[in-house]
Protein backbone atom coordinates (compact mmCIF):
# COMPACT_ATOMS: atom_id res chain seq x y z
CA UNK A 1 0.00 0.00 0.00
CA UNK A 2 3.03 2.28 -0.14
CA UNK A 3 3.27 5.02 -2.70
CA UNK A 4 5.82 4.23 -5.40
CA UNK A 5 8.99 6.30 -5.52
CA UNK A 6 8.77 8.76 -8.39
CA UNK A 7 10.92 8.47 -11.47
CA UNK A 8 13.09 11.53 -12.03
CA UNK A 9 11.85 13.04 -15.28
CA UNK A 10 13.73 15.39 -17.58
CA UNK A 11 14.28 18.77 -15.98
CA UNK A 12 11.26 21.06 -16.54
CA UNK A 13 11.69 24.33 -18.34
CA UNK A 14 13.27 26.89 -16.04
CA UNK A 15 11.04 29.66 -14.75
CA UNK A 16 11.92 32.93 -16.41
CA UNK A 17 10.64 36.47 -16.14
CA UNK A 18 10.13 38.92 -13.31
CA UNK A 19 9.56 37.98 -9.66
CA UNK A 20 8.70 41.55 -8.65
CA UNK A 21 4.96 41.52 -9.22
CA UNK A 22 3.93 38.67 -6.93
CA UNK A 23 3.70 39.78 -3.28
CA UNK A 24 4.27 36.47 -1.50
CA UNK A 25 2.30 35.65 1.68
CA UNK A 26 4.03 35.04 5.02
CA UNK A 27 7.39 35.41 3.30
CA UNK A 28 10.43 37.64 3.58
CA UNK A 29 9.95 38.71 -0.03
CA UNK A 30 13.27 40.52 -0.38
CA UNK A 31 15.14 37.53 1.03
CA UNK A 32 13.32 35.02 -1.16
CA UNK A 33 13.72 37.01 -4.35
CA UNK A 34 17.44 37.39 -3.67
CA UNK A 35 17.76 33.59 -3.35
CA UNK A 36 14.60 31.91 -4.74
CA UNK A 37 13.63 28.44 -3.54
CA UNK A 38 11.57 27.34 -6.52
CA UNK A 39 9.82 24.04 -7.11
CA UNK A 40 8.29 23.12 -10.46
CA UNK A 41 6.87 19.65 -9.90
CA UNK A 42 5.76 17.30 -7.14
CA UNK A 43 5.06 13.59 -6.85
CA UNK A 44 4.57 11.26 -3.92
CA UNK A 45 6.89 12.31 -1.10
CA UNK A 46 8.90 14.77 -3.16
CA UNK A 47 9.13 18.21 -4.68
CA UNK A 48 11.40 18.79 -7.66
CA UNK A 49 13.43 21.88 -8.51
CA UNK A 50 14.05 23.32 -11.95
CA UNK A 51 17.16 21.17 -12.27
CA UNK A 52 15.25 18.00 -11.35
CA UNK A 53 16.72 17.81 -7.84
CA UNK A 54 14.47 15.95 -5.33
CA UNK A 55 13.34 17.67 -2.14
CA UNK A 56 11.69 15.35 0.38
CA UNK A 57 8.53 16.92 1.76
CA UNK A 58 8.68 16.67 5.55
CA UNK A 59 5.69 18.97 6.16
CA UNK A 60 3.04 17.60 3.77
CA UNK A 61 3.34 20.87 1.90
CA UNK A 62 1.76 22.99 4.60
CA UNK A 63 0.21 20.13 6.63
CA UNK A 64 -2.23 19.50 3.79
CA UNK A 65 -0.89 16.94 1.29
CA UNK A 66 -1.67 13.98 3.55
CA UNK A 67 -2.00 11.46 0.72
CA UNK A 68 1.16 12.53 -1.09
CA UNK A 69 1.59 14.79 -4.08
CA UNK A 70 0.02 14.63 -7.54
CA UNK A 71 -2.48 11.84 -6.94
CA UNK A 72 -3.85 10.94 -10.37
CA UNK A 73 -7.21 9.94 -8.89
CA UNK A 74 -7.78 13.49 -7.69
CA UNK A 75 -6.51 15.09 -10.88
CA UNK A 76 -8.81 12.97 -13.00
CA UNK A 77 -11.82 13.62 -10.75
CA UNK A 78 -11.31 17.39 -10.89
CA UNK A 79 -10.78 17.40 -14.68
CA UNK A 80 -13.92 15.33 -15.23
CA UNK A 81 -15.94 17.60 -12.96
CA UNK A 82 -14.80 20.80 -14.66
CA UNK A 83 -15.74 19.38 -18.05
CA UNK A 84 -19.16 18.33 -16.72
CA UNK A 85 -20.13 21.19 -14.39
CA UNK A 86 -17.62 23.95 -13.74
CA UNK A 87 -19.70 26.11 -11.40
CA UNK A 88 -23.14 26.52 -9.93
CA UNK A 89 -24.08 29.25 -7.44
CA UNK A 90 -24.22 27.78 -3.93
CA UNK A 91 -27.02 30.20 -2.99
CA UNK A 92 -30.43 28.70 -3.79
CA UNK A 93 -28.86 26.11 -6.11
CA UNK A 94 -27.09 22.84 -5.52
CA UNK A 95 -25.20 20.03 -7.18
CA UNK A 96 -25.02 16.36 -6.17
CA UNK A 97 -21.37 16.22 -5.14
CA UNK A 98 -21.81 18.86 -2.43
CA UNK A 99 -24.34 16.67 -0.66
CA UNK A 100 -22.31 13.52 -1.28
CA UNK A 101 -19.16 15.09 0.21
CA UNK A 102 -21.03 16.41 3.24
CA UNK A 103 -22.36 12.90 3.87
CA UNK A 104 -18.87 11.41 3.56
CA UNK A 105 -17.32 13.98 5.91
CA UNK A 106 -20.11 13.41 8.44
CA UNK A 107 -19.26 9.71 8.45
CA UNK A 108 -15.78 10.63 9.76
CA UNK A 109 -16.71 13.24 12.35
CA UNK A 110 -17.27 12.21 15.99
CA UNK A 111 -20.45 12.37 18.03
CA UNK A 112 -23.30 14.40 16.57
CA UNK A 113 -21.12 16.69 14.43
CA UNK A 114 -23.22 15.76 11.42
CA UNK A 115 -24.05 19.03 9.68
CA UNK A 116 -21.36 20.32 7.31
CA UNK A 117 -20.94 23.89 6.04
CA UNK A 118 -18.39 24.23 3.21
CA UNK A 119 -15.98 27.14 2.82
CA UNK A 120 -12.71 27.69 0.96
CA UNK A 121 -9.99 27.75 3.61
CA UNK A 122 -9.24 27.21 7.26
CA UNK A 123 -9.43 30.96 7.88
CA UNK A 124 -12.94 31.06 6.43
CA UNK A 125 -13.88 28.02 8.50
CA UNK A 126 -12.91 29.84 11.69
CA UNK A 127 -14.90 32.98 10.88
CA UNK A 128 -17.83 30.79 9.86
CA UNK A 129 -17.70 28.90 13.16
CA UNK A 130 -17.68 32.21 15.03
CA UNK A 131 -20.77 33.37 13.15
CA UNK A 132 -22.55 30.06 13.75
CA UNK A 133 -21.79 30.34 17.47
CA UNK A 134 -23.30 33.85 17.59
CA UNK A 135 -26.33 32.75 15.56
CA UNK A 136 -26.88 29.78 17.87
CA UNK A 137 -26.99 31.90 21.00
CA UNK A 138 -29.23 34.49 19.33
CA UNK A 139 -31.60 31.70 18.32
CA UNK A 140 -31.79 30.63 21.96
CA UNK A 141 -32.50 34.15 23.19
CA UNK A 142 -28.98 34.73 24.52
CA UNK A 143 -27.76 37.44 22.16
CA UNK A 144 -25.51 38.82 24.90
CA UNK A 145 -23.07 35.97 24.32
CA UNK A 146 -20.71 37.84 21.98
CA UNK A 147 -17.33 37.17 23.64
CA UNK A 148 -14.89 34.44 22.67
CA UNK A 149 -12.13 32.61 24.51
CA UNK A 150 -8.95 31.40 22.86
CA UNK A 151 -5.35 30.71 23.96
CA UNK A 152 -1.91 32.21 23.87
CA UNK A 153 0.18 30.77 21.00
CA UNK A 154 -3.02 29.89 19.13
CA UNK A 155 -3.29 30.28 15.37
CA UNK A 156 -6.73 30.44 13.83
CA UNK A 157 -6.11 31.81 10.37
CA UNK A 158 -5.79 35.31 9.00
CA UNK A 159 -9.30 36.72 8.63
CA UNK A 160 -10.24 39.34 11.18
CA UNK A 161 -12.12 36.88 13.39
CA UNK A 162 -9.25 34.42 13.36
CA UNK A 163 -6.70 37.17 13.98
CA UNK A 164 -8.67 38.23 17.06
CA UNK A 165 -8.60 34.65 18.31
CA UNK A 166 -4.92 34.17 17.54
CA UNK A 167 -2.42 34.23 20.37
CA UNK A 168 0.70 34.82 18.27
CA UNK A 169 1.74 38.44 18.61
CA UNK A 170 3.02 38.97 15.06
CA UNK A 171 -0.34 37.82 13.70
CA UNK A 172 -2.11 40.49 15.77
CA UNK A 173 0.12 43.53 16.29
CA UNK A 174 -0.34 45.04 12.81
CA UNK A 175 -4.11 44.64 12.69
CA UNK A 176 -5.49 45.56 16.12
CA UNK A 177 -7.33 43.44 18.69
CA UNK A 178 -10.54 43.03 16.69
CA UNK A 179 -13.36 41.24 18.50
CA UNK A 180 -13.62 40.78 22.27
CA UNK A 181 -11.46 37.73 22.96
CA UNK A 182 -9.89 36.59 26.23
CA UNK A 183 -6.83 34.37 25.94
CA UNK A 184 -6.11 31.47 28.24
CA UNK A 185 -2.51 30.55 28.93
CA UNK A 186 -0.89 28.08 26.57
CA UNK A 187 0.03 24.58 27.76
CA UNK A 188 3.73 24.45 26.85
CA UNK A 189 5.14 24.06 30.35
CA UNK A 190 8.75 23.14 31.15
CA UNK A 191 7.72 20.03 33.08
CA UNK A 192 6.60 18.52 29.75
CA UNK A 193 9.73 19.29 27.73
CA UNK A 194 10.92 16.26 25.72
CA UNK A 195 7.75 14.36 26.63
CA UNK A 196 6.30 12.25 23.82
CA UNK A 197 2.57 12.58 23.48
CA UNK A 198 0.52 14.06 26.29
CA UNK A 199 2.35 15.38 29.31
CA UNK A 200 1.39 14.82 32.92
CA UNK A 201 1.51 18.50 33.81
CA UNK A 202 -0.69 21.43 32.86
CA UNK A 203 -4.26 20.14 32.91
CA UNK A 204 -5.01 22.76 35.57
CA UNK A 205 -4.46 25.48 32.94
CA UNK A 206 -7.97 24.68 31.70
CA UNK A 207 -9.18 26.47 34.83
CA UNK A 208 -8.38 29.72 33.04
CA UNK A 209 -11.71 29.22 31.27
CA UNK A 210 -13.48 28.92 34.62
CA UNK A 211 -11.72 32.13 35.73
CA UNK A 212 -13.06 33.93 32.66
CA UNK A 213 -16.56 32.67 33.46
CA UNK A 214 -16.24 34.21 36.89
CA UNK A 215 -14.68 37.42 35.53
CA UNK A 216 -16.90 38.10 32.51
CA UNK A 217 -19.98 35.99 33.22
CA UNK A 218 -20.89 32.89 31.28
CA UNK A 219 -23.88 34.73 29.86
CA UNK A 220 -21.46 36.85 27.80
CA UNK A 221 -19.24 34.07 26.40
CA UNK A 222 -20.24 32.49 23.10
CA UNK A 223 -17.51 29.91 22.49
CA UNK A 224 -14.09 28.64 23.44
CA UNK A 225 -11.80 27.97 20.45
CA UNK A 226 -8.81 25.65 20.79
CA UNK A 227 -6.60 23.62 18.52
CA UNK A 228 -6.53 20.11 20.02
CA UNK A 229 -2.81 20.21 19.19
CA UNK A 230 -1.65 23.77 18.61
CA UNK A 231 -0.10 23.52 15.18
CA UNK A 232 1.48 26.62 13.68
CA UNK A 233 3.08 27.61 16.99
CA UNK A 234 4.83 24.27 17.24
CA UNK A 235 2.92 21.06 18.01
CA UNK A 236 1.75 21.89 21.53
CA UNK A 237 0.20 18.60 22.63
CA UNK A 238 -2.52 18.98 25.28
CA UNK A 239 -1.68 17.69 28.76
CA UNK A 240 -3.65 14.70 29.96
CA UNK A 241 -7.10 15.77 31.11
CA UNK A 242 -6.86 19.30 29.72
CA UNK A 243 -9.34 18.99 26.86
CA UNK A 244 -11.70 16.95 29.05
CA UNK A 245 -11.76 19.77 31.59
CA UNK A 246 -12.46 22.39 28.91
CA UNK A 247 -15.34 20.25 27.69
CA UNK A 248 -16.77 20.00 31.20
CA UNK A 249 -16.55 23.74 31.85
CA UNK A 250 -18.17 24.57 28.51
CA UNK A 251 -20.99 22.10 29.08
CA UNK A 252 -21.61 23.42 32.59
CA UNK A 253 -21.91 27.04 31.46
CA UNK A 254 -23.57 26.75 28.03
CA UNK A 255 -20.41 27.77 26.15
CA UNK A 256 -19.78 26.16 22.77
CA UNK A 257 -16.49 24.27 22.49
CA UNK A 258 -14.87 24.62 19.08
CA UNK A 259 -11.93 22.51 17.90
CA UNK A 260 -9.78 23.96 15.14
CA UNK A 261 -8.71 20.79 13.31
CA UNK A 262 -7.38 22.45 10.18
CA UNK A 263 -3.95 20.86 10.81
CA UNK A 264 -4.88 17.85 12.94
CA UNK A 265 -7.74 16.63 10.75
CA UNK A 266 -7.66 13.74 8.28
CA UNK A 267 -5.25 11.34 9.90
CA UNK A 268 -2.49 13.50 11.35
CA UNK A 269 -3.07 12.04 14.84
CA UNK A 270 -3.85 8.49 13.67
CA UNK A 271 -7.62 8.99 13.69
CA UNK A 272 -9.84 10.96 11.32
CA UNK A 273 -9.71 13.87 13.78
CA UNK A 274 -7.83 14.65 16.96
CA UNK A 275 -11.17 14.79 18.78
CA UNK A 276 -11.31 11.01 18.40
CA UNK A 277 -7.67 10.57 19.39
CA UNK A 278 -8.26 12.46 22.65
CA UNK A 279 -11.81 11.24 23.27
CA UNK A 280 -13.34 14.72 23.53
CA UNK A 281 -16.15 15.87 21.22
CA UNK A 282 -16.63 19.61 20.59
CA UNK A 283 -19.79 21.40 19.46
CA UNK A 284 -18.21 22.70 16.27
CA UNK A 285 -15.10 21.66 14.42
CA UNK A 286 -13.22 23.44 11.66
CA UNK A 287 -11.25 21.63 8.96
CA UNK A 288 -9.50 22.32 5.65
CA UNK A 289 -6.06 21.30 4.26
CA UNK A 290 -6.29 17.49 4.12
CA UNK A 291 -9.94 17.63 3.06
CA UNK A 292 -8.90 17.81 -0.60
CA UNK A 293 -5.22 16.84 -0.21
CA UNK A 294 -4.60 20.50 -1.14
CA UNK A 295 -5.53 19.81 -4.77
CA UNK A 296 -8.33 22.39 -4.53
CA UNK A 297 -8.94 25.12 -1.93
CA UNK A 298 -11.61 23.95 0.49
CA UNK A 299 -12.56 24.01 4.15
CA UNK A 300 -15.57 23.10 6.24
CA UNK A 301 -17.25 23.47 9.60
CA UNK A 302 -18.80 20.42 11.20
CA UNK A 303 -21.70 21.46 13.41
CA UNK A 304 -23.46 19.48 16.11
CA UNK A 305 -27.05 18.72 15.19
CA UNK A 306 -28.43 20.53 18.25
CA UNK A 307 -26.57 23.71 17.26
CA UNK A 308 -27.70 23.43 13.64
CA UNK A 309 -31.29 22.70 14.61
CA UNK A 310 -31.49 25.66 16.98
CA UNK A 311 -30.49 28.05 14.20
CA UNK A 312 -32.79 26.39 11.68
CA UNK A 313 -35.83 26.31 13.93
CA UNK A 314 -35.49 29.97 14.94
CA UNK A 315 -36.03 31.14 11.37
CA UNK A 316 -39.42 31.57 9.77
CA UNK A 317 -40.49 28.99 7.20
CA UNK A 318 -38.98 29.84 3.82
CA UNK A 319 -36.48 32.30 5.26
CA UNK A 320 -32.70 32.08 4.99
CA UNK A 321 -31.65 30.56 8.30
CA UNK A 322 -27.97 31.66 8.29
CA UNK A 323 -26.96 34.83 6.44
CA UNK A 324 -23.51 33.62 5.55
CA UNK A 325 -21.66 31.91 2.72
CA UNK A 326 -19.14 32.35 -0.08
CA UNK A 327 -19.35 32.42 -3.87
CA UNK A 328 -17.17 29.32 -4.00
CA UNK A 329 -18.68 27.39 -1.09
CA UNK A 330 -18.93 23.72 -2.12
CA UNK A 331 -17.41 24.48 -5.53
CA UNK A 332 -17.97 21.47 -7.83
CA UNK A 333 -14.24 20.96 -8.53
CA UNK A 334 -13.40 21.16 -4.82
CA UNK A 335 -16.14 18.66 -3.98
CA UNK A 336 -14.82 16.29 -6.65
CA UNK A 337 -11.32 16.62 -5.17
CA UNK A 338 -12.69 16.00 -1.68
CA UNK A 339 -14.55 12.85 -2.67
CA UNK A 340 -11.50 11.48 -4.50
CA UNK A 341 -9.30 12.30 -1.50
CA UNK A 342 -11.60 10.53 0.96
CA UNK A 343 -11.64 7.53 -1.39
CA UNK A 344 -7.83 7.38 -1.20
CA UNK A 345 -7.80 7.67 2.58
CA UNK A 346 -10.28 4.81 2.84
CA UNK A 347 -8.90 2.54 0.13
CA UNK A 348 -5.26 2.85 1.25
CA UNK A 349 -6.17 2.89 4.96
CA UNK A 350 -3.93 5.92 5.37
CA UNK A 351 -5.12 6.91 8.83
CA UNK A 352 -4.06 3.49 10.12
CA UNK A 353 -0.79 3.73 8.17
CA UNK A 354 0.01 6.99 9.88
CA UNK A 355 -0.91 5.56 13.27
CA UNK A 356 1.35 2.55 12.73
CA UNK A 357 4.29 4.67 11.54
CA UNK A 358 4.03 7.15 14.42
CA UNK A 359 6.26 5.31 16.96
CA UNK A 360 9.04 4.92 14.40
CA UNK A 361 8.69 8.56 13.35
CA UNK A 362 8.78 9.85 16.93
CA UNK A 363 11.78 7.63 17.74
CA UNK A 364 13.62 9.14 14.79
CA UNK A 365 12.86 12.71 15.82
CA UNK A 366 13.73 12.07 19.47
CA UNK A 367 17.07 10.60 18.38
CA UNK A 368 18.12 14.17 17.60
CA UNK A 369 17.88 15.39 21.18
CA UNK A 370 21.65 15.14 21.71
CA UNK A 371 22.25 18.04 19.29
CA UNK A 372 23.29 20.98 21.52
CA UNK A 373 21.18 23.70 19.88
CA UNK A 374 17.95 21.70 20.36
CA UNK A 375 16.05 22.87 23.45
CA UNK A 376 12.84 20.81 23.27
CA UNK A 377 11.11 18.17 21.17
CA UNK A 378 7.35 17.55 21.12
CA UNK A 379 5.24 15.20 19.09
CA UNK A 380 2.07 13.18 18.60
CA UNK A 381 1.03 10.98 15.70
CA UNK A 382 2.86 12.07 12.57
CA UNK A 383 3.47 15.58 13.86
CA UNK A 384 6.51 16.82 15.77
CA UNK A 385 8.40 20.01 16.51
CA UNK A 386 12.02 20.73 17.36
CA UNK A 387 12.73 23.95 19.26
CA UNK A 388 16.12 25.55 18.64
CA UNK A 389 18.05 27.88 20.88
CA UNK A 390 17.84 31.39 19.40
CA UNK A 391 20.85 32.84 17.62
CA UNK A 392 20.49 36.57 18.11
CA UNK A 393 17.14 37.87 16.87
CA UNK A 394 14.17 35.51 17.43
CA UNK A 395 13.53 33.41 14.34
CA UNK A 396 16.94 34.02 12.76
CA UNK A 397 18.18 30.48 13.34
CA UNK A 398 14.89 28.90 12.26
CA UNK A 399 14.90 30.91 9.04
CA UNK A 400 18.47 29.89 8.28
CA UNK A 401 17.62 26.25 9.01
CA UNK A 402 14.75 26.02 6.54
CA UNK A 403 16.87 27.55 3.78
CA UNK A 404 19.80 25.22 4.38
CA UNK A 405 17.48 22.21 4.62
CA UNK A 406 15.97 23.04 1.25
CA UNK A 407 19.43 23.31 -0.26
CA UNK A 408 20.24 19.93 1.31
CA UNK A 409 17.07 18.29 -0.02
CA UNK A 410 14.41 18.71 2.70
CA UNK A 411 11.33 20.91 2.94
CA UNK A 412 9.68 21.69 6.27
CA UNK A 413 7.65 24.43 7.92
CA UNK A 414 9.46 26.74 10.36
CA UNK A 415 7.79 28.92 12.99
CA UNK A 416 10.29 31.27 14.55
CA UNK A 417 13.06 29.06 15.92
CA UNK A 418 10.95 25.91 15.70
CA UNK A 419 11.02 23.29 12.96
CA UNK A 420 7.62 21.63 12.34
CA UNK A 421 7.72 18.14 10.89
CA UNK A 422 4.60 16.44 9.51
CA UNK A 423 5.27 14.04 6.62
CA UNK A 424 2.53 12.72 4.36
CA UNK A 425 0.69 9.64 5.61
CA UNK A 426 2.15 7.64 2.69
CA UNK A 427 5.65 7.94 4.20
CA UNK A 428 7.73 4.79 4.60
CA UNK A 429 10.37 4.16 7.27
CA UNK A 430 13.05 4.93 4.69
CA UNK A 431 11.55 8.41 4.24
CA UNK A 432 11.57 8.96 7.99
CA UNK A 433 15.22 7.88 8.09
CA UNK A 434 16.07 10.38 5.34
CA UNK A 435 14.23 13.18 7.13
CA UNK A 436 16.06 12.48 10.40
CA UNK A 437 19.45 12.16 8.68
CA UNK A 438 19.04 15.46 6.83
CA UNK A 439 17.88 17.18 9.99
CA UNK A 440 20.85 15.85 11.95
CA UNK A 441 23.50 16.80 9.39
CA UNK A 442 22.03 20.24 8.77
CA UNK A 443 21.49 21.06 12.44
CA UNK A 444 25.02 20.02 13.34
CA UNK A 445 26.42 22.29 10.64
CA UNK A 446 24.19 25.25 11.54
Amino acid sequence: MGHNEPQVHAAPTAVTGSTAEFWMPFTSNRDFKADPKMVVRAEGMYYFTESGRKIIDASSGLFCVNAGHARKEITEAVAKQLAELDFVPPFMRGHPKSFALAERVAQLTPGDLKRIFFVNSGSEAIDTAMKIALAYHQARGQAGRTMFVSRERAYHGVNFGGVALSGIVNNRRKFGPGLHVAHMRHTHVKENYYVRGQGEHGADLAEDLARFVNLYGAENIAACFVEPIAGSSGCLVPPKGYLDRLRAICSEHGILLVFDEVITGFGRTGQPFAAQSFGVTPDLMTMAKGLTNAAQPMGAVAVATHVHDAVMNAAQEGAIELFHGYTYSAHPAACAAGLATLDIYERDDLFARGRELSPYFLDAIWSLRDIPIIKDIRGYGLFATIDLAPDGAPGKRGHALQKKLFDNGLHLKPTGDSALIAPPLIAEKSHVDSIADLLRSTLRAL
